[in-house]
C-alpha cells in the first residue's frame, strides 16, 4: 500500500492544475493496473496530507474544488509573492482585470455584453485571459449570431484560492458608508 501512496503523491505532484480522487484513481488504474476505489484514494490522502502538514514541509496538500493540490504553505507567500511580481509577462493589464471581473460577476457572458458594460472593444483582453486560463468558452448564446459565452475557469479558482464564484467579495461588503461622497438626506 506504501507503493501505491507515493504514486498517488506523485500524481498529485505533477498535476499543474489539481486532480480529483476519481481521476488519480483513473491514472493508478491506465499506468499500473490497481484497482482502488474512490474512498481508498481519500483515505490515503489523508495520510499525505499528515505528512505534508509537518513544520519541516514547505507544501501542504489542499482541496480545491474537489481537486487534490499541492500549495506553499503560507508563511512563504510573501518570498513567492516577490517571485512572482518579477514575472511580468505574468501582470494583467488594468483593462484585462475588469474584463476578468465584469466575466466572474455576470458568467456566462457574451464579449458584447462585456463590451457594453465596458464602453470598449474587448478582444485583446478577453485573449489574454483565455491565453493565461482564466476564463474559458462555455458554449454560445441563443441569440442571433450564437456568440460565444466566457466563464470564469478552474485555473480562477486556483489563482484567487476560492471554490465557487459564490466566494467573490458581494458589493456589500466592499462599499462602506463612510465611502459615500455627499450628504445623506433622510
Amino acid at each position: 500500500m506504501k507503493d501505491i501512496l507515493l504514486q498517488i503523491e506523485a500524481i498529485i505532484f505533477a498535476s499543474e492544475e489539481g486532480i480529483s480522487a476519481n481521476d488519480i484513481r483513473q491514472v493508478l488504474h491506465d499506468a499500473l493496473a490497481v484497482e482502488v476505489t474512490n474512498q481508498e484514494v481519500i483515505q490515503l490522502t489523508k495520510i499525505i496530507f499528515d505528512k505534508y502538514n509537518a513544520d519541516d514541509q514547505v507544501f501542504s496538500l489542499k482541496v480545491i474544488g474537489k481537486h487534490y493540490q499541492f500549495l506553499t504553505k503560507e508563511i512563504y507567500h510573501e518570498a513567492i509573492n516577490q517571485l512572482q511580481a518579477h514575472k511580468d509577462k505574468k501582470k494583467l493589464s488594468q483593462s484585462a482585470l475588469e474584463t476578468l471581473s465584469i466575466i466572474a460577476y455576470r458568467q456566462p457572458i457574451t464579449k458584447l455584453e462585456v463590451e457594453q458594460i465596458r464602453g470598449v472593444n474587448c478582444d485583446y483582453s478577453i485573449q489574454r485571459l483565455l491565453e493565461k486560463k482564466l476564463i474559458q468558452i462555455i458554449g454560445k448564446a441563443e441569440t442571433i449570431g450564437k456568440p460565444l459565452l466566457y466563464a470564469t475557469s478552474e485555473q480562477f479558482m486556483n489563482h484567487f484560492g476560492i471554490k465557487s464564484t459564490k466566494e467573490l467579495p458581494q458589493l456589500k461588503d466592499i462599499i462602506a458608508e463612510e465611502n459615500t461622497i455627499g450628504e445623506i438626506t433622510e
